[in-house]
């Protein structure tokens, strides 16, 4: 077989078996890797020749969830000069990826540890809190911690939500608006002009 074809066909393999691992894995978390091989219609030792465990078959969908995560932050703040607006869009934009894959926090959390999956979001929270800076200076946002620690209070009541919609306690199409509201209010910023803000974005 031509090298370049067999290339491409593992990689379609690998494609297939990260899309239906994903699907599995939100349909059934505890799904085992010879579910995840019938329901892809191949070989356990297919599934195996691409991820050596289910530990790493997770931890590569965490990782394109990362990258999704990463491209949505950055398109939600281009061309945005308000920073908390800035913030605001780009929260909004996380939301819809991170919906996708929340029901997989509980993965994530025993396959990569918290510090793991922060330092793989770098690119997000240097930007991150550079436009929390930005709004701290600019008196939109209030608080008595610096931009870095707001930063990760923030993301604590991020991950807080997506285990609380998991649980049944938020409703999932409410969710995106009602924690960018509540993340822009834990800024610092009232609950009207967050809620305000909030409401312009998406009535857009």
């Amino acid at each position: 077989m031509n090298p370049h074809a067999s290339s491409l066909r593992a990689e379609a393999n690998r494609r297939h078996i990260l899309d239906v691992g994903l699907t599995e894995l939100l349909r059934a978390p505890d799904a085992s890797m010879n579910q995840i091989a019938l329901a892809a219609g191949v070989a356990r030792r297919t599934v195996y020749g691409h991820f050596p465990s289910r530990e790493a078959l997770v931890a590569a969908i965490i990782g394109e969830a990362i990258e999704a995560v990463e491209q949505a932050h950055a398109v939600g703040r281009e061309g945005v000069a308000d920073p908390a607006e800035a913030l605001a869009r780009s929260l909004l934009a996380v939301w819809e990826v991170v919906d996708r894959y929340r029901l997989l926090l509980s993965l994530a959390q025993q396959s990569l540890t918290m510090k793991g999956i922060r330092d793989r979001l770098g690119a997000v929270h240097e930007a991150g809190t550079g436009l929390i800076r930005r709004a701290l200076e600019e008196g939109t946002f209030t608080s008595p911690l610096p931009a870095e620690g707001l930063r990760y209070v923030l993301e604590g009541v991020l991950f807080s939500v997506m285990e609380a919609t998991n649980n049944g306690h938020v409703q999932p199409e409410e969710a995106g608006r009602a924690t960018t509201v509540t993340l822009l209010c834990a800024a610092g910023m009232p609950y009207e002009s967050a809620a305000e803000l909030v409401a312009r974005i998406l009535d857009r």
